[in-house]
């Protein structure tokens, strides 16, 4: 199916180490040695990575939206994640666009800009990424996503199923990374897409070739993460769930979390309660794209939600199930969510993508849970 000049293989990686941060997450991001803490081998080797998220351009007033993308992005450079979530779909604004205002207003931080292959073509993300560098001398990495909302992509008469999308995916991303990779002209013909001796000018200067993300809750999206060398990213269940490792054998294993944490549990809850109250029109919204999506992570937390009993336990799903954020979360005192947190890692993850923080204080407090997880890891 592929040709590419220079023979590339097929699984792309990252070419650059991640580099230690000075915030408040400072020694968690780029960590590469774990081996004191129980874990052997190349698990052992792998880092944690943390990223934060964009506040969405549908939740703001969009007098002050600009400002507080710039303000969010600010936090999450200066605490020392290594990237930003951007999302994407057909009522949100453009993520690259987005990712230059960031680029723009920041030192380090990575742009994980959602790419959708309905909404443009292989050379343009790979024009775009290199375009980037250059402009920026920045690296970005790409959030592949294979689906959304089904009226959405029937609007853009996009009728494949889900699992066909995710072919549609990989043939998508295999063109980005081969032009990315600058080997020579390349040359595809696969299902979806195909060029002929196609070459990316200006190229990509190799120290910024970006990283890849793709969603890992289907069969079919860790597949496709092995396939591309992507970190799978999934909505996870509560740690304790998890028998062994974690399923699916990418590479490297992700997970989407909101956390909120204090001393004191009980100020956690409230602090929870107050950013996210009962809201029965976002229910309903809820209970709306229930139906009108067939995305696998979205029936797994809702799943979750009608089996769990809040404030058992620190996994929470009241704020996705009140259509206010699409992951769920960590709530307690530092000790009980540091606990949860440590059993992710022990399990294997390593990509931590955080909610939209509410302020600069609330990385603080993310920051002093990551410090005491990893603790509990060592010992």
């Amino acid at each position: 199916m592929r040709a590419t000049a220079g023979c590339c293989p097929r699984v792309v990686k990252s070419q650059v180490p991640v580099s230690g941060c000075d915030g408040i997450l400072r020694g968690l991001t780029g960590w590469g040695d774990l081996k004191g803490w129980g874990m052997t081998g190349a698990e052992s080797e792998r880092p944690i990575r943390l990223f934060s998220t964009c506040p969405m351009s549908s939740a703001v007033d969009p007098d002050s939206y600009l400002q507080r993308v710039v303000e969010v992005a600010r936090w999450s450079d200066q605490a020392g994640c290594e990237g930003i979530l951007i999302y994407t779909d057909n009522s949100l604004l453009d993520p690259w666009l987005l990712a230059h205002v960031i680029l723009q207003n920041t030192e380090r931080i990575c742009p994980l800009v959602a790419v959708q292959p309905v909404y443009m073509h292989p050379f343009a993300v790979a024009k775009l990424v290199t375009t980037y560098a250059h402009l920026h001398g920045r690296r970005l990495i790409l959030n592949l996503v294979a689906g959304g909302f089904v009226r959405d992509l029937l609007a853009l008469d996009d009728d494949l199923s889900h699992d066909r999308r995710y072919d549609r995916l990989v043939e998508y991303t295999t063109i980005v990374q081969d032009l990315l990779l600058g080997n020579g002209p390349v040359t595809f013909s696969g299902e979806f897409y195909r060029v002929r001796n196609l070459k990316l000018t200006p190229s990509l200067p190799p120290s910024l070739f970006p990283g890849f993300t793709v969603s890992g809750s289907s069969v079919a999206g860790m597949k496709a993460a092995r396939a591309l060398g992507a970190t799978a990213v999934q909505y996870p269940k509560p740690a304790g769930e998890y028998e062994g490792g974690h399923a699916g054998g990418a590479a490297d294993i992700g997970v989407r979390l909101g956390i909120i944490a204090r001393d004191d549990a009980a100020q956690a809850w409230k602090v929870a309660w107050d950013l996210f109250p009962a809201d029965r029109k976002g229910q309903l919204t809820h209970q709306l794209a229930m139906r009108t999506s067939d995305s696998v992570w979205h029936r797994q937390l809702s799943q979750l939600g009608r089996e769990s009993s809040a404030q058992e336990s620190p996994y929470w799903l009241h704020p996705f199930e009140n259509y206010r954020t699409f992951c769920p979360y960590l709530v307690g005192s530092y000790e009980e969510v540091a606990d949860e947190v440590g059993h992710y890692i022990g399990k294997g993850f390593r990509t931590f993508i955080l909610d939209i923080p509410a302020s600069r204080e609330e990385l603080e407090h993310t920051g002093i849970v990551f410090e005491r997880a990893t603790r509990r890891v060592a010992r």
